[in-house]
């Protein structure tokens, strides 16, 4: 028995893992290495309000824009004013980030799209690599933590509607694991989709286990597809940091002009994140070309390898010399904006489980994520969470103690093209029909066909021992009928949720879908709407 599990090993799971170790034993586990996180893969930085010309009123301001008319205000307000703090923090963790030339005391301040003011605190192109160093670090040297690898989640563990732990397999074994509170930090789900920038452990483990579990779900429709991800054979990940539009890089269609000046002419290469990836898609439909081009030579090749030391040298390795000319980026999934609905604290609809980071949905994003918002609800909400723990954690009382259960009487698996194959089609699918621009017909299609892939898998899972692509699949599963579902009911065009028959936003349909588990067959319907 421990008190806290927390199923994550990034900024939200390591955060809040460190304050909850203040009061309890804490298992951290992960479903591959402990650094294997999409906070490692980011770039940008993190968004506080640090500068003097900059205020909280103007960041919670570009946050409701950004959002769509879909931004829980409350939350908006409480994560940008308790950002600064929070990010102090981190840095009395050992966390080093890019100061001023003029003046080390200050933070060397990065814009990106849809901000109005220099508010990025960066470690230059390697932030979140550098967070998740601290962290670690912190967390490694702690006696109230054990981080596990390779430990991949099967199913929460329930006991008279309270979570209760989960059921882990570790090495060709399952144990079930109890702990008093369990904490989902699991991250988003871009591997549902054919082209993400996301890593590879992206499957959306944390919001279908919740699913299962009967926790509420929402704002599914909304994923955001980052504008600028590197175009090559032989690399379908590598992102493009939106600091380089933020320092000064232009968008160019296929015949060298610059075109956002058409779809954004006020913010241009920096309007917000859905404005730019459906400008590009738009403009490579017209063309038929495969990439548009992000130009930021004008800059210079000293400036670029000091700002960009990390982008500059893998895009020079691949053959793109970004200091001398244009090089083809592509639009690729990139955030999920909603995910397990909780509260101001983290809590989810069910006893005992929590939800932190981008698999959950706290309504900061509503529409649409504003950029670098996302490491800064980590932090906060890692915090709030703990709060409510320290309260909730006293008269929590489990019986149950760890244990192996390995004799399950079922088969392994013996191909495993099975699940390759339907790996790809779902997110070959997803790409086609669920993505930047959506339809009418084709969420139809890709609802009807995907159904019938989770219910072959969902017979796979019952009849063969269980394997981490088996769970993946599973999982990815249930992600794409829910973004699929809440698509199809949003009748109308908001934020990053775009449709070709309904292309005007309607100020009627500001609610957010709320989905839980109805039967035993995974069956998704809405159970209510929250309106904002």
């Amino acid at each position: 028995m421990i008190d806290f599990l927390v199923i994550g090993s990034g900024i939200a799971g390591l955060s809040f893992a460190l304050r909850a170790a203040e009061i309890g034993q804490v298992l951290v586990i992960t479903k591959k290495s402990d650094c294997d996180t999409a906070t490692n893969l980011a770039q940008g930085g993190l968004a506080a309000v640090m500068a003097a010309d900059d205020s909280f009123d103007l960041h919670i301001e570009d946050t409701l824009n950004a959002g769509a008319g879909l931004c829980d205000k409350e939350v908006v307000r409480f994560v940008v004013k308790e950002g600064p703090d929070r990010l102090k923090e981190l840095i009395q963790l050992g966390a080093r980030f890019a100061r001023s030339q003029e003046n080390s005391k200050q933070f060397d301040l990065g814009r990106e799209g849809g901000h109005s003011r220099r508010r990025i605190v960066h470690a230059h192109d390697l932030t979140g690599k550098e967070i998740e160093r601290a962290l670690l670090e912190s967390c490694r040297g702690n006696p109230n933590i054990e981080l596990r690898e390779n430990h991949a989640c099967i199913d929460l563990l329930l006991e008279q509607g309270r979570c209760v732990g989960a059921s882990v397999l570790a090495a060709d074994a399952i144990q079930r694991i109890h702990a008093k509170i369990t904490v989902l930090c699991t991250g988003g789900a871009g591997k549902v989709y054919q082209y993400t920038c996301n890593p590879d452990i992206a499957t959306g483990d944390g919001i279908a286990m919740a699913f299962r579990a009967g926790a509420k779900i929402s704002n599914m429709e909304f994923f955001q597809f980052h504008p600028t991800c590197l175009y090559h054979r032989d690399t379908k990940n590598f992102l493009i940091s939106e600091a380089l539009r933020g320092e000064g890089a232009i968008l160019l269609n296929q015949a060298g002009e610059r075109f956002m000046e058409k779809y954004a002419p006020e913010m241009m290469e920096l309007a917000t994140r859905d404005t730019v990836a459906r400008a590009i898609d738009r403009e490579m439909k017209i063309s038929g070309s495969k990439s548009v081009y992000l130009d930021i030579s004008h800059r210079g090749k000293e400036f670029i390898e000091k700002r960009f030391p990390t982008i500059y040298a893998f895009c020079k390795k691949l053959g793109y010399d970004i200091a001398q000319r244009p090089f083809p980026v592509v639009p690729a999934a990139h955030y999920l904006c909603g995910g397990v609905l909780v509260d101001q604290y983290g809590r989810t609809s069910v006893d005992g489980l929590y939800a932190l980071g981008e698999c959950a949905c706290t309504g900061l994003h509503g529409g649409n994520r504003l950029a670098s918002n996302s490491l800064l609800e980590a932090i906060v909400f890692a915090s709030r969470a703990y709060t409510a723990c320290a309260k909730e954690l006293p008269s929590v009382k489990i019986g149950a103690e760890n244990e192996n259960c390995s004799g399950q009487q079922r088969k392994e698996i013996e191909e495993k093209v099975v699940i390759n194959h339907n790996w790809e089609l779902i997110r070959k699918i997803m790409w086609n029909y669920v993505g930047i621009v959506r339809s009418d017909r084709r969420l139809m299609l890709a609802g009807r066909r995907i159904q019938e892939i989770h219910e072959e898998v969902s017979t796979l899972c019952g009849k063969y021992y269980p394997s981490t692509e088996l769970l993946e699949l599973r999982n990815i599963g249930i992600v794409s009928l829910l973004i699929i579902k809440a698509a199809q009911m949003r009748k109308e065009s908001r934020g990053l949720h775009y449709t070709v028959n309904y292309p005007e936003r309607d100020d009627g349909q500001r609610f957010w879908n709320i989905f839980q588990r109805q039967g035993q067959d995974d069956r998704i319907e809405v159970v209510a709407r929250k309106y904002i």
